[in-house]
């Protein structure tokens, strides 16, 4: 208890200091949620067009079914393919109709006999696409392969380099955190220099002095990381009507509540860590 009250006193007596040591902690934290936010969003979006029929083949008019079965076989016998979905010419034409409903016209000039039947296929991983995209086109009995090369491609590259762009602010960011703490309790330590001489003179342990200023560095951590966390979840509940409608089908929101407890605790105790070694170092020197 006196260690706390020690600690308080501590931040009191220099609150410019401290609100510094927090504000670069709520940034940390901020990138920290905003980049866990978008791995989290990205890997659903991944996961949902690897879901997805993702390369469409149709196959010629006087291909037979054997053929087409044959075909099937081998791809569903393939480790890298997920699904394989055979549309007949019977079904596609379903499909048209359901698609243009509303207008009859289109509706009197096809027929099943027009249309190819086709097979829709997904793979375990996107980057699995273009070997069966490659596959497929080089098939006697393909008549025209759909891929979606570029979306797809942009959107892996898109995600990676967004990833990257964000750990390494992270890490920047982690690091001028710890120089800040490391800043701004050296300065509380020197300033008490005369105390902890007295304080050894009368026996007290280098550990018994380190906690008050190991504690208060663990202080800004949580609640510099508690402030970020605030600030890039309110963000992100606030954005969610916008990117519902911007990502139209891709299943994220609602994001689970638990999602959000397991990141503020994941970055209680990160900050922790930070705020615990930075005031470590800030001591180091002074208590060996």
């Amino acid at each position: 208890m006196k260690t706390l009250k020690t600690v308080w006193h501590n931040i009191r007596r220099s609150p410019y200091q401290a609100l510094a040591a927090i504000m670069v902690m709520m940034l940390t934290f901020l990138a920290v949620s905003f980049l866990t936010f978008l791995i989290f969003g990205s890997a659903k979006a991944i996961s949902y067009f690897e879901s997805k029929p993702q390369v469409t083949a149709f196959f010629r008019n006087d291909t037979k079914q054997s053929d087409i079965n044959e075909l099937e076989t081998k791809l569903r016998d393939t480790e890298s393919i997920a699904s394989v979905k055979f549309v007949s010419k019977e079904d596609a034409l379903k499909i048209y109709q359901e698609q243009n409903k509303n207008d009859p016209l289109l509706l009197d000039l096809v027929t099943a006999d027009i249309l190819p039947a086709s097979l829709e296929i997904s793979t375990v991983k996107i980057s699995d696409l273009e070997n069966v995209y490659q596959t497929l086109k080089s098939s006697p009995l393909i008549q025209e392969v759909i891929f979606q090369k570029d979306v797809v491609s942009t959107l892996t590259s898109w995600t990676s380099a967004l990833r990257r762009v964000g750990l390494v602010l992270v890490i920047v960011l982690s690091l001028v955190s710890i120089f800040i703490i490391v800043t701004v309790v050296g300065v509380k330590v020197s300033q008490k220099k005369e105390d902890i001489e007295i304080m050894r003179l009368i026996g007290a342990t280098n550990w018994y002095i380190r906690w008050p200023f190991i504690l208060e560095g663990i202080f800004y951590g949580f609640i510099g990381a508690f402030l970020g966390w605030a600030v890039a979840t309110v963000a992100l509940l606030y954005s969610v009507p916008f990117l519902s409608s911007f990502l139209k089908g891709i299943p994220i929101f609602p994001v689970p509540l638990l999602f959000f407890a397991e990141l503020l605790l994941a970055e209680f105790i990160l900050a922790g860590i930070l705020g615990a070694f930075s005031s470590f170092l800030a001591v180091l020197r002074y208590l060996k």
